[in-house]
This record gives structure tokens, C-alpha cells and sequence, in this order.
């Protein structure tokens, strides 16, 4: 099964490196909305050059961690630090510069409706980078190059799409500053079998052309055997465990079990 290369790979990381670089590190992290504490005390290190699958039932707050993160949602306390550097402690500039290091794709897509898939693409760009707009085109082409899609889908509008389509070009547009990591909020959402699957084989190529490490908040048991290296799962506001599929196979705690152990995933540790 493909997940055996990656898991193979990242083992020889450790081996090589003794232990692998943390990208980001989570510490206590507390979050919550009025009286509901959605993370309580969670701790989650992300390693350089993995693809990292985050898991949970529904409301358990995978999302809400990948936005935490981001500093979308604020945090109670804790501390996060990414590269190195705290978060809380960066002036508005530095934490701009931060910015440019990571990519996200939001659930859904996020594309605006009212721009073309080029000028999607090229909002990183503008926001951030100071390029004559013949440089953004050509630079806008080759990520749609690089996310499987022809040239012409640029002037194309977000609503003149196939679902597996928005997700790509809101793929390219997380690629458009060449970032470190790349945040993946439920990508595989709203896809068929095949095109789930034709889009987790992207972002295993990706990941490995680019060195690129893969934050990916997912639901999709193909995505966790087929891509991931680990597996970290939340419930209650904590992280329960984390570690390879063998580890999560292994687990003893009844939500891991009914969630890897289930029908379908039974069928897919049966395919070849």
C-alpha cells in the first residue's frame, strides 16, 4: 500500500536526523467559545516533510485548530511557535513574513466568485510580493501547471468549475508563495472515490517535489492510508494519540477503534 513508502521515508528522516525538525509546535493550548472549551491543554508537535493527517469526530475541533494556528481563531492560552518563533511575540511585520511561509486551502475552496481562477491565484501575490502583473500571470499558469490543470482554466470563473477542479486551483493559490508548509482543511471534501483519490496522489507528489510539509485536517480514510506518514487524533480537547497507521490500528480508545476498524476501512486494508 502507498502509505508504507511514506511511512518508510519518515523513519529514515528520524534515523538520519536522529530526530526530525518541528515546524510548528503547540503547547497547553487552551481555545473555546463562550462556555465550551474546545481545546483543552493540547499539545501537537508537526515535523519537517511530513504529511501529517489530524483527525476527530465532527465538532471535535480539527478545524479550529488548523485556524488557531493560523491566527484566525484566538486561543485562551498556550503558546505556538512555527519556525522557531513564537507567535505571540512577532511585531505585525515579522508575523507578515511568517505568513509567506505557509499556504492554506480552506474546506470548500474559498475562491472568490467575483475574480478568475488566475486572479484567485494571484491574491497571495498582491498581497504580499510587488510583481508587474505579466510576472503574476506567468507565475499564477505554471501553479495551475503544477496542480494538473491547463492554462485556459485561468479566465475561467470559480462557478465554471467542477468541485475537484476548485480544489485545485484553491490548491495553487495555497502554492502561489512557494510556501514551507501547506495547511489542508477537509481537501478531499465533496469529491467522488476517484477524484479524492487522483487528489491525494497530487499532494503526495507535491509534497515530495517541493520538500513541502502537509498540515492536513481530514475525515477521509483514503487520505490517511493512502498519503499520510502520521496520524495525530483529538477528542475531549487533547490529542489521544498520534503516531503511524500501525499505531492508530493498535489504539485502544473506542472512537479510534469504530473510526479505523470500521467497515471501510476494513475493505481498504484489504486492497492490494
Amino acid at each position: 500500500m502507498a502509505h508504507s513508502d511514506h511511512g518508510s521515508r519518515l523513519k529514515a528522516v528520524d534515523a538520519a536526523g536522529g530526530h526530525a525538525e518541528v515546524i510548528i509546535s503547540v503547547r497547553d493550548l487552551v481555545v473555546g467559545f463562550g462556555q465550551r472549551t474546545v481545546m483543552n491543554k493540547l499539545c501537537l508537535d508537526v515535523f519537517r516533510g511530513e504529511i501529517l493527517g489530524f483527525v476527530g469526530a465532527s465538532g471535535s475541533g480539527k478545524s479550529v485548530l488548523m485556524r488557531t494556528i493560523l491566527g484566525l481563531v484566538p486561543k485562551r492560552s498556550g503558546t505556538i511557535t512555527a519556525f522557531n518563533q513564537t507567535l505571540d511575540q512577532l511585531t505585525p511585520l515579522e508575523r507578515s513574513m511568517l505568513e509567506r511561509r505557509w499556504g492554506v486551502l480552506f474546506q470548500h475552496g474559498a475562491l472568490f466568485s467575483s475574480l478568475t481562477v488566475l486572479q484567485n491565484i494571484q491574491v497571495p501575490m498582491r498581497e504580499y510580493l510587488h510583481l508587474s502583473q505579466g510576472l503574476m500571470d506567468e507565475l499564477a499558469c505554471l501553479k495551475l501547471e503544477m496542480v494538473g490543470l491547463k492554462p485556459e482554466t485561468g479566465s475561467k470563473m470559480p462557478s465554471e468549475l467542477s468541485g475537484g477542479m476548485v480544489k485545485r486551483v484553491a490548491l495553487a493559490r495555497a502554492l502561489a508563495l512557494d510556501p514551507e508548509i501547506v495547511f489542508l482543511d477537509e481537501p478531499t471534501s465533496g469529491l467522488d472515490p476517484i477524484g479524492a483519490g487522483e487528489f491525494d496522489e497530487l499532494i503526495a507528489t507535491l509534497q515530495r517535489t517541493l520538500g513541502l510539509t502537509v498540515f492536513m485536517v481530514t475525515h477521509d480514510l483514503g487520505s490517511l492510508f493512502s498519503v499520510c506518514d502520521r496520524i495525530a487524533a483529538i477528542s475531549n480537547g487533547e490529542i489521544i494519540a498520534e503516531g503511524d497507521l500501525t499505531v492508530m490500528l493498535k489504539s485502544k480508545d473506542p472512537w479510534i477503534q469504530s473510526y479505523f476498524h470500521g467497515k471501510r476501512a476494513q475493505s481498504m486494508m484489504q486492497e492490494p
